[in-house]
């Protein structure tokens, strides 16, 4: 799999996160989004179980 860089916060440092990334899967159109692995517990309760090899991230608007 491929991917195509969209774009990122322009508030971030070189090389930093959250940034945005398009995938050339042909079987389905797919994101890849890097950013902050969300710790929170009062969020992460709210959002329930997460499943393995998954993870909640936080990127900007």
């Amino acid at each position: 799999m491929r991917v195509q860089f969209l774009g990122k916060d322009p508030e971030s440092k070189y090389n930093g996160s959250p940034t945005l990334f398009a995938t050339d899967r042909a079987d389905r159109r797919t994101y890849l989004a890097q950013g902050w692995v969300v710790t929170d517990p009062e969020a992460l309760a709210e959002i329930g179980p997460i499943p393995d090899g998954e993870a909640v991230v936080e990127i900007p608007e």
